[in-house]
């Protein structure tokens, strides 16, 4: 039974029964269910960032040649760590106010037939686009390379099919569109990247970072034995983030998701001020919109405004050189929910209003709730 200790901040779960290999794995079964994959799936203790450096340092060898597909600020640190692995980075750089085209990542292979993996992230939470992975994974199967993709901010706001779309090694964390824990995340890896990883000599081992560790110590064995304790907590989390995304139905989510964005479009459509910084819809990623501040209006104050007026909503001023102009509305898991949507609208028109902006707040709220409204009437 679960003991519950009460502090002074909140209460902490004390003396849970250990999650043992069974659970364990049955754990990575839900999570591949979700991904649609039949490959290899491993829950690794830690922020999705940790398999998503693991995925690079074990495929990609010294001299090799990777094409890195820029379209946000997690596809420039993918750059470093191929780099750092010694290989030849060709890099394609979007604008982050859209997706990159197919016919990029085509020509880009066909200048460098050397090219034998290619890094992409499905969306950007941090610049609001999300990328056609269906169209690029086939692109990326003709030529034979490998395709890996961070699905981190992607899972559960949109459709993601990793063995349809030929990924080979594909990361997800819980954080975001699952509404569940940060510190624990998972890789899918097919047949094909294994060999590539096995043939690297340079590939991470008894190391947090070695995903053939894993391969050898669990699913080599038939996962009957957790080469190490747990994070029980984070992985207990996952699942029950996982089980509600089941229970509620991975369609309806996914649509809660586009309803949202929808809704936040069309609402600052007609609002005053702010635009969407990603231009097309079609573009625009389910998880979060990014506006771009008006002309002379710092974001950072707007979100200072807006935050004022209203604190609990999801908005938040970009980071680094997207600091001044970017705000970003994030609607994620609980988050992509009409009346959040209705707060955060309405915290931005008084945001922009105490700063001297003219907007028109029912219009926005009114467009908005038709934009849901409409999202949902077409699912």
């Amino acid at each position: 039974m679960t003991a519950v200790t009460a502090t002074s901040d909140a209460p902490v779960l004390l003396d849970l029964p250990p999650l043992d290999a069974a659970r364990f794995a049955r754990i990575e079964d839900k999570v591949a269910a979700l991904m649609r994959t039949r490959s290899d799936v491993v829950a690794t203790q830690g922020e999705a960032l940790l398999p998503l450096e693991a995925c690079i340092r074990s495929a990609v060898p010294p001299g090799s040649t990777a094409l890195n597909i820029i379209t946000g600020p997690y596809g420039e640190t993918f750059g470093g760590w191929l780099r750092s692995c010694g290989a030849e980075v060709v890099t394609i750089t979007a604008p982050f106010t859209g997706a990159v085209a197919p016919e990029q990542v085509a020509e880009a292979l066909r200048a460098h037939p050397e090219i034998d993996f290619v890094s992409l992230v499905h969306a950007e939470a941090a610049t609001g686009n999300t990328n056609p992975v269906a169209e690029i994974g086939a692109v990326v199967r003709e030529h034979g390379a490998l395709l890996m993709l961070d699905a981190v901010a992607s899972v559960g706001a949109e459709p993601l099919l990793t063995d349809e779309w030929g990924v080979d090694l594909c990361v997800i964390g819980g954080q975001k569109a699952l509404a569940g824990p940060a510190g624990v995340s998972a890789v899918s890896v097919s047949a094909r990247a294994w060999e590539r990883i096995a043939a690297n000599e340079q590939a991470p081992r008894r190391s947090y970072l070695s995903l053939l560790d894993w391969k050898e110590r669990w699913i080599d064995g038939g996962r009957t034995a957790l080469p190490h304790a747990p994070a029980q907590l984070e992985m207990l989390a996952l699942e029950q983030a996982v089980d509600r995304v089941e229970a509620e139905g991975l369609d309806a989510v996914i649509t809660r998701h586009r309803a949202a964005a929808a809704a936040v479009r069309a609402g600052v459509a007609v609002l005053g001020g702010p635009v969407p910084y990603v231009i097309r819809h079609e573009d625009a990623a389910p998880a979060a919109t990014t506006l771009r501040a008006p002309v002379g209006v710092d974001a950072r104050e707007v979100v200072s405004a807006a935050l004022a007026a209203d604190s609990s909503v999801p908005v938040q001023a970009a980071a680094g050189a997207l600091a001044e102009e970017m705000i970003r509305v994030n609607h994620y898991g609980r988050a992509a929910d009409r009346a959040v949507v209705l707060a955060a609208l309405a915290a931005l028109a008084t945001g922009l209003r105490a700063l001297g902006v003219d907007v028109d707040e029912h219009a926005a709220d009114a467009a908005a709730g038709a934009a849901w409204d409409e999202a949902l009437a077409a699912a």
